[in-house]
């Protein structure tokens, strides 16, 4: 049996994590918007291409994020969402073209969301990201080249994570008020949150 999934939560909160191993162990595709967007650049909507928008640095409007992503889930036998819907417009349109099995909102508090993004460190040779906490490589030499991305500075995330609630603070009451939200402990271990999603898709 296929899943239809949607996974709801803050920048840093483990969504591409859990999405990740979701796919892998239900046999899931795992659709991102940015993902979406990139592979259709060139996909023809009533509102140009997302290239246009993408090359010019803007937002992609969301008429032609709903498309691209409806695109993707019509191919997919089953789905994990991540990063989509980011508004109440994208839920409402989300809802009419699809039903979703399981809605899940990792719920992780604003003060570990911020250690959590501002932490990460990326390797510029491999792009392989780590963790000055929790995952820090054994190898000297790829500790002393890691950076810091311009992104995960404090004010940049502080400011992120307000633009994130102000937009889609409203999409989780949306599958509240359904009756469909889930709410799970996005503070666990990354295996004990696994551990609560499968339970849900069981």
């Amino acid at each position: 049996m296929s899943h239809r999934v949607l996974l709801l939560g803050a920048p840093g909160a483990g969504k591409g994590t859990q999405s990740k191993r979701l796919a892998a162990e239900y046999d899931l595709e795992h659709i991102t918007t940015g993902d979406a967007l990139r592979a259709n650049k060139d996909m023809e909507t009533e509102h140009g291409t997302p290239r246009e928008y993408m090359e010019a640095g803007e937002l992609v409007p969301d008429p032609v994020v709903n498309e691209i992503v409806e695109a993707a889930i019509s191919e997919a036998d089953g789905f994990v969402l991540d990063g989509y819907p980011r508004n109440l417009s994208q839920a409402e349109y989300l809802s009419e073209i699809t039903e979703l099995d399981v809605v899940a909102y990792l719920d992780v508090s604003d003060e570990e969301l911020v250690r959590r993004l501002t932490g990460r460190r990326v390797d510029p040779e491999t792009g392989d990201i780590y963790h000055v906490e929790f995952d820090m490589p054994d190898d000297e030499a790829v500790r002393e080249r890691l950076e810091q991305r311009d992104d995960d500075t404090e004010d940049v995330v502080t400011e992120r994570l307000r633009v994130y609630e102000e937009n889609t603070e409203p999409v989780i009451e949306f599958y509240r008020d359904q009756g469909e939200l889930v709410e799970v402990d996005g503070e666990a271990s990354p295996d004990k949150v696994f551990e609560r999603l499968s339970e849900l898709l069981e």
